[in-house]
């Protein structure tokens, strides 16, 4: 808790004498393009600013706010670069020496996944991190490092491609990007921040603040860190009503590199990607659904909808608005947004390609 005085809680914020408003929309209307969409946004930033200014804060609170903001646009502007490509975030410890055999795993990762035009994000560091960066090579590879007073610094394939590493002063602006601009994630063996970025992820899809992606969890065979992690969210979590058991489903245990990448290829058979409309939850698929499938789902996933069932639909110009989307199919229902285990077991029945319409396609 801060330790400020009662006369520093009981201070008076400063009025401004002009009209900040007007001078606010001076600005967005000679910064932001014409006809953005974006203006409004533009203008509750700057107001946001504005009133944090008025109030005069402290200096380390605006700091922090100065930080943040740099730190975003600065992500913003280089990960726009990729934004076509898919990628997948590869965690695990900075502290595995290149002889280990984890370390020969996340490198053959990095390799099946580049093959797959994947493009690999890790935190830029030594261990798991450089291994999967090798892997992968230079053009392939996005790095999240993170300024610390020991043992961080970019690994040898990112200082070949400075133009794809971000710094950051925040853990947790770095995971925000960990998460945003990864189509599935890799969880290697490592300490406390491999955990902490483990319990991330799955709180977040969870909760359904994240898109649903593919969640790996890759050891050697024989390894015993992530079948002992299981085992406590089984008994200490599950067993005891702390997460639904179907909770368990959000992650995979995989063996070798080959099954990781198979395990994230898989997931994208179908499956595409998810949007909202107002109340009604859209599923993107590559293929449509059979008429035997779409029942399938009716009969056996309508616990999952607040109301109705599934239905498949067309794409609607002024209902989606997404032309560079209009050959996907959609699947539409009103999620109840809670079961995103059971979401994860809908889309794993969507991706077999028994159920597509066209399978040869």
């Amino acid at each position: 808790m801060s330790n400020h005085s009662d006369e520093y809680l009981e201070r008076q914020y400063l009025v401004s004498s002009f009209d900040v408003a007007e001078r606010i929309d001076a600005l967005v209307e000679a910064a932001v393009p014409p006809n953005s969409p974006n203006a409004a946004l533009y203008r509750e930033m700057m107001q946001t600013v504005a009133r944090m200014a008025e109030a005069d804060r402290s200096r380390w609170d605006a700091k922090i706010m100065m930080q943040t903001l740099r730190e975003l646009e600065a992500s913003f502007e280089l990960l726009d670069r990729f934004k076509r490509r898919r990628k997948v975030t590869v965690f695990g410890s900075a502290r595995t020496p290149v002889e280990h055999p984890l370390y020969q795993q996340a490198k053959e990762l990095g390799e099946i996944l580049a093959r797959r035009n994947l493009m690999v994000i890790t935190g830029a560091g030594n261990g798991i991190m450089a291994a999967a960066h090798e892997g992968a090579g230079p053009d392939n590879s996005l790095g999240l490092n993170i300024v610390l007073p020991f043992e961080q610094g970019a690994n040898a394939t990112m200082q070949e491609r400075a133009h794809h590493l971000l710094t950051f002063h925040f853990f947790f602006l770095r995971k925000l990007f960990f998460v945003k601009e990864a189509d599935a994630l890799v969880l290697c063996p490592g300490g406390f921040g491999t955990l902490d970025e483990a319990w991330e992820v799955l709180t977040l899809i969870q909760t359904g603040k994240s898109p649903l992606v593919p969640v790996v969890l890759l050891d050697v065979e024989g390894g015993t860190y992530w079948d002992k992690c299981l085992e406590f969210m089984r008994e200490e979590m599950s067993d005891k009503g702390y997460i639904l058991p179907e909770d368990l489903g959000l992650m995979r245990l995989v063996r070798t590199p080959q099954e990781a990448g198979l395990e994230i290829a898989n997931f994208y058979a179908n499956y595409h990607s998810t949007r909202w409309y107002g109340d009604k939850f859209v599923i993107r698929t590559n293929h449509k659904l059979t008429t035997t499938a779409l029942q399938h789902l009716n009969d056996h996933f309508s616990d999952i909808c607040l109301s109705g069932g599934f239905s498949q639909i067309c794409y609607c110009p002024e209902t989606h608005k997404e032309p560079e989307f209009c050959n996907l199919q959609r699947l539409e229902f009103t999620f109840n947004a809670r079961d995103l285990g059971r979401l994860r077991q809908l889309v794993d029945y969507i991706n077999q390609q028994k159920n597509w319409d066209s399978p040869s396609a």
